[in-house]
This record gives C-alpha cells, sequence and structure tokens, in this order.
C-alpha cells in the first residue's frame, strides 16, 4: 500500500512518493525510502512488496552497467525499462512473482520518459502516472492540472499535491512525502 507518482516535465521528469511502509493493517515504518536513483538520469519509484523491488533494483543496475561496459555507450530509458520489466517477467515465467509496480523515470538524448512496469514485463509510456493503493486519488490531482509544458518546480508541487491528496483518503499512504527531480540533459551545440 503506497502512492507513488511520475511526472514528465518540458526540463526533465519528477517522482514523488508516500513514506509509509504497511505490513497489513499495523505501520511498519513511517520513514522508507520508496523512490531509488539508479543514476543522474534515471530513477524508479516503488510500489508493493519493498524486499521484491530492492532485489530488481540491484540486479537492474548490474545488468545495466554491464550492458554499458559491453556496448560502449548508455541505455536509453526506454532500453533500462525493458532491462527491468524483463527482469519482473522472469519471476512470473518461473511461478516466483515479484509483487511490485514500478514507475522508472529518466532522461536521455531524446527527451523526458515516464514508463510504468510490473511483473507482468509490460511497460507502458506516460506523461504522467501514479501507482498504488492511493493512485485513484492522485491520479484525480495529476489529470485535473497536468500541462505538458510544467517546469521541474510546477512539477515536483503537483507531485506533492497529488501524494497529499492521496495520503487524506487511502489509509496505506502517509507519513511525508518524498520528491526527486532529474532535469534533462544539456546538450552541447556544435561549433
Amino acid at each position: 500500500m503506497t502512492t507513488i507518482v511520475g511526472i514528465k516535465t518540458r526540463e526533465g521528469v519528477v517522482l514523488g512518493s508516500d513514506k509509509r511502509a504497511s505490513k497489513g493493517f499495523f505501520i511498519g515504518s513511517k520513514i522508507t525510502q520508496k523512490i531509488a536513483k539508479i543514476d543522474d538520469t534515471l530513477a524508479i519509484a516503488i510500489a508493493g512488496q519493498l524486499s521484491d523491488a530492492e532485489y530488481l533494483i540491484k540486479m537492474a543496475k548490474a545488468e545495466r552497467k554491464l550492458m554499458e561496459l559491453r556496448r560502449g555507450f548508455p541505455l536509453t530509458v526506454k532500453e533500462s525499462t525493458r532491462l527491468i520489466a524483463n527482469l519482473a517477467y522472469s519471476g512470473l515465467k518461473n511461478y516466483q512473482p515479484y509483487f511490485v509496480e514500478l514507475l522508472v523515470a529518466g532522461v536521455d538524448e531524446e527527451g523526458s520518459h515516464i514508463y510504468t512496469a510490473d511483473m507482468s514485463g509490460a511497460i507502458i509510456g506516460e506523461d504522467f502516472a501514479s501507482s498504488g493503493s492511493g493512485s485513484p486519488i492522485a491520479y484525480g490531482v495529476l489529470e485535473s492540472v497536468y500541462r505538458s509544458d510544467l517546469t521541474n518546480e510546477e512539477a515536483k508541487e503537483v507531485a506533492a499535491k497529488a501524494v497529499k491528496a492521496a495520503m487524506e483518503r487511502d489509509p496505506g499512504s502517509g507519513n511525508g512525502v518524498d520528491v526527486l527531480v532529474i532535469p534533462a540533459l544539456v546538450k552541447a551545440e556544435a561549433v
């Protein structure tokens, strides 16, 4: 139970999450980090089983680094998301599913990206997305205020507003808001 949101902006991407980790109807932690920064260009927001998500993120970091070393250039955000989704799907195919829903957010040479990924291996690109038990409420905020020309600062406020709205009505979300901004890559101009 949680609320995570991702927003694509004209200046990069923004991820937001609440801080509550629940164990059934018990609050297990009030300071849980649900946003994992992979590097300066990619981050993942986690909804679902924390241990499964942490394992997938560690595997994805290692596999991504190996692929980049073999290729000699970095993976795009979509390639990184496909890698993560394939790892999640491998668990499902082996009858040991990873009970997670992930928002993968990042920037690359092609621009800013928000993708949803889950245990089925599916990935969907979105301008904004939410997941977790509070997502229906967060979507109400996102759909009412999202614009494609949002700045990162404006998107930070929108993400916080969406998560706070969810925390008001969803008992699985609470204890504060974390927000992470990844600015767009600065393109070098040819001389």
